[in-house]
């Protein structure tokens, strides 16, 4: 279902166009603009920006940028971070097909993937974002050992990105199919702690770049 546009979107996206890349493309190679920042992180699907805020503030040598396809949702995520003042963050509203035109050959150090769409259909298969279709993107775009951190609710969706990131030449180094067993653990999205208040386990994995499938 195609959410109806905000009558104030447009406005409110102006009140905070400084966390706004309008034309990601241009920064492509040059996300790391100052020297206290020592890598860039981008999150893909940022929703509402729980995640990706917490992560600015926890980690303010870190630049991130945050990709959402839906300004409808954006919005609420670049208003989050403008209320923090935070500095490190920048938000595109694009998909994630676009990564390479984005960012330059391993300008990327990490890659958030956090409850994506499972697509269970086996005809949407490559809109998987952990399919080999996405998976090949983030190779042209990770520095070598650059890393994925997949976390989600849906079991299908892990088995199934577990064996892809192998496949793809990613090394697993942590796989955890219960991440809140023994209490809350690291930044949670909004949907994630959801699901951990009605019992539901988080599975989370990091695959680490071993082979740059150029």
């Amino acid at each position: 279902m195609r959410l109806r546009k905000k009558p104030n979107l447009a406005a409110r996206l102006e009140k905070c166009s400084h966390l706004l890349a309008d034309d990601p493309a241009s920064l492509r190679g040059r996300w790391i603009g100052e020297p206290n920042h020592s890598e860039l992180h981008v999150e893909l699907g940022c929703g509402m920006g729980r995640f990706t805020v917490e992560k600015a503030k926890e980690e303010p040598d870190v630049f991130f940028a945050a990709l959402e396809k839906s300004a409808n949702v954006m919005v609420a995520a670049i208003e989050l971070a403008a209320n923090e003042e935070l500095r490190n963050i920048r938000f595109i509203n694009a998909f994630a097909d676009y990564l390479p035109d984005f960012f330059a050959q391993s300008e990327v150090s990490r890659i958030y993937i956090n409850f994506c769409d499972p697509w269970p259909a086996r005809r949407h298969e490559k809109r998987r974002l952990t399919s080999k279709r996405f998976l090949e993107l983030y190779c042209e775009v990770l520095c070598p050992g650059g890393e994925i951190h997949f976390k989600t609710d849906n079991l299908p969706l892990f088995d199934y990105s577990l064996l892809e990131l192998e496949r793809c030449g990613f090394e697993l180094i942590d796989v955890v199919r219960d991440l809140h067993k023994h209490g809350p653990t690291g930044v949670m999205t909004d949907y994630e702690a959801k699901f951990n208040q009605q019992g539901k386990p988080i599975y989370m994995c990091v695959a680490r770049v071993v082979q740059n499938n150029q």
